[in-house]
């Protein structure tokens, strides 16, 4: 029986959808003028697992994940940059696509675009206009009358009371009420602007959401997540905005992840500490290690980014292909208690880090089965890690290419590129890790295997030490095969 935190009342309840057997489902994606940094992954991966695990306890999903290809600083970026402002967006459009193809995030079944819903986002506006929740300024802006809405700050625990004594005092003689915000923008020279009932303009952030997903998902409908950082104002003026222009509840439930913090304070791009999920991408060995690090934690909790938490996850995520290596997976097979687990684990608020810790442990008993030489059960918990493992988007690569692959280490840190020759010598001399191609290891290995059938133990014994030098561990199985993998 499915549990989801629902931010809206503050505690787990058993999920009911509106329709039996489906799920309608938003979250709000990107605005595309940068490219995505690691809150962004954050929010990209929880989101995926949440649809990931609705469709396989059965549910019909439908998936929407909003893109914003208007707003302030949108325009700003454009300007500064000299470009057409479409042309900016595109490119970070492909650039979000890119980043959430190798994090291993499936595409959404919609992806609206702001600007392409603006007859939606007009007529919404006209609508609260017409039911006197919203009003137009003296300067041509259309805004909302919080006050109007009595339910305000339901979502986030705010009262109205309270955010006036800690407003601040802005020189805005349009506004009504300084809490009142914007639903449409009146054109200012140069930006670009569409025609409304109230002159040419363009939607305030917070109306696209409510327009598009009304749109797409219906007045009413299950579920509605996002960053904390969205909680307030964005979501709790989306709830303002839809249930005052439908007279509907709008969203059952509403989710929201935590943040990611680097050193303890909250990653932005204001406080200038974030890294991009590319950079990041850079450092370690594939994708999965940095979507195995989000998900080692509970997505509600906040998660500290630190390189060092990294190459901790690269040694959870390589335990678990070590036990797959060498592994054909059985066809077929039943499921045992752990999948039981498993599911109980992520019935219970989509609680990843003890799914995760029940992957270790089936790895584990998958390492016994292989030592004891038990085939048949081997296949079968290798069949069983690779399904739930694929139920959190992990465990998707052919376990030899990723043992394969180097692990990195930490920015700032040295790779030096060298002929198998001089790896003696410069291991001796040089404290860098030494790179060797696939081919080289390979080489080198079938050198080693000669070595041993012509009992040249001294040999044999020195490529071993050559490659372990170069960060080459190998495996020596039976019969004579030997696997190497990059440590």
């Amino acid at each position: 029986m499915l549990q989801i935190h629902n931010s809206l009342t503050g505690r787990k309840e058993v999920f009911q959808p509106i329709n039996p057997g489906e799920v309608r489902m938003y979250v709000c994606g990107m605005t595309v003028y940068d490219y995505c940094h690691l809150g962004h992954a954050r929010m990209l991966i929880v989101f995926d697992v949440v649809r990931r695990h609705l469709e396989a306890s059965g549910y019909r999903v439908t998936f929407v994940r909003n893109i914003t290809d208007i707003d302030d600083k949108i325009i700003q970026r454009a300007q500064a940059n000299g470009e057409p402002m479409g042309a900016l967006t595109e490119r970070f459009i492909r650039a979000y696509h890119e980043d959430c193809e190798a994090l291993g995030v499936r595409r959404a079944d919609h992806e609206p675009r702001a600007t392409e819903y603006l007859p939606q986002i007009v007529a919404m506006v006209q609508s609260l206009v017409e039911k006197g929740y919203a009003y137009a300024g003296p300067n041509g802006d259309v805004y909302y009358a919080v006050a109007r809405f009595e339910p305000y700050g339901q979502l986030s625990g705010k009262r109205l009371a309270d955010l006036r004594a800690g407003a601040r005092i802005e020189v805005d003689e349009a506004k009504r009420d300084p809490l009142d915000f914007v639903l449409w923008k009146a054109a200012k020279p140069g930006e670009p602007s569409w025609e409304s009932p109230w002159g040419p303009g363009r939607p305030g952030w917070h109306i696209e959401c409510s327009a598009m997903s009304v749109e797409l998902l219906g007045e009413h409908f299950d579920i509605h997540g996002g960053g904390m950082d969205l909680k307030f104002p964005h979501h709790e003026n989306e709830i303002a905005q839809t249930c005052a222009a439908c007279g509907s509840k709008f969203v059952n439930v509403w989710m929201h992840n935590g943040f990611v913090r680097v050193d303890d304070e909250k990653m932005s791009k204001s406080l200038g500490n974030f890294f991009t999920v590319r950079e990041v991408l850079q450092w370690v060995r594939d994708p999965e290690v940095v979507r195995y690090f989000m998900l080692a934690s509970h997505y509600r909790g906040p998660i500290n980014y630190t390189p060092e938490s990294l190459v901790q996850a690269d040694a959870a995520l390589e335990r678990l292909y070590l036990a797959l290596r060498g592994v054909t997976p059985a066809t077929g097979a039943a499921p045992t208690e752990a999948t039981a687990r498993f599911a109980a684990a992520m019935d219970d608020d989509f609680n990843t880090s003890v799914a995760v810790a029940e992957l270790q442990s089936i790895a584990g008993e998958l390492n016994r089965a292989k030592a004891s030489r038990q085939v048949e059960l081997a296949a079968a918990r290798a069949a069983e890690l690779q399904a739930l493992g694929a139920r959190l988007g992990l465990l998707e690569r052919d376990p030899e290419l990723f043992l394969r692959k180097s692990p990195k280490k930490k920015p700032g840190d040295h790779q030096l590129q060298v002929e198998p020759a001089q790896l003696t010598a410069v291991g001796q001399q040089l404290d860098l890790k030494v790179a060797l191609s696939d081919s080289d290891i390979d080489r080198l290995i079938e050198e080693r295997v000669a070595a041993r059938r012509a009992r040249n133990f001294k040999e044999s014994d020195r490529i071993r030490d050559l490659l372990a030098a170069a960060g080459v561990l190998l495996e020596d199985q039976p019969g004579g095969r030997t696997l190497w993998r990059r440590g």
